[in-house]
C-alpha cells in the first residue's frame, strides 16, 4: 500500500518562495522601484554577491521578480517586483511592523 504524501500547508508554500534570509529583504527594497544589481547590494551591504545573485535568480524563478536586460554596453540590468510579487508586499508590511516593535521592546497587539 502506497503511503499518501501530506500536502504542503499553505504557509509552507509561502515560506518556500520567500524563506531565507534575504528575500524578505530584497522584496523589501524592490517595492518602490526597480533596481539594479550595484544599487541592491548598498541596500543590502552584508549579502554577499553570490548569495544575491542566487536569491534573486530564485525569485525570479517563482515568478516574484523580473529582471529586465536592456541591449546596451555595458549591459544594464534591473530588477522589479512582479505582480505576484507585489502581492507579497502586504506580508512583508506585517513581518517589518512586528520586527519594528520587537526591535524597540514595545508590547506586540
Amino acid at each position: 500500500m502506497a503511503r499518501m504524501k501530506h500536502p504542503m500547508c499553505p504557509a509552507e508554500f509561502t515560506l518556500n518562495v520567500i524563506g531565507g534570509s534575504w528575500k524578505v529583504p530584497i522584496l523589501y527594497h524592490l517595492a518602490n522601484e526597480a533596481k539594479r544589481f550595484s544599487m541592491l547590494r548598498r541596500d543590502l551591504p552584508r549579502i554577499t554577491q553570490k548569495m544575491l545573485t542566487q536569491q534573486l535568480r530564485e525569485l525570479e524563478r517563482d515568478g516574484v521578480v523580473h529582471r529586465k536586460v536592456y541591449p546596451q554596453v555595458p549591459p544594464k540590468v534591473e530588477y522589479s517586483l512582479t505582480e505576484t510579487g507585489r502581492t507579497l508586499l502586504p506580508v512583508v508590511s506585517v513581518m517589518c511592523k512586528w520586527g519594528s516593535a520587537r526591535m524597540s521592546g514595545k508590547p506586540l497587539k
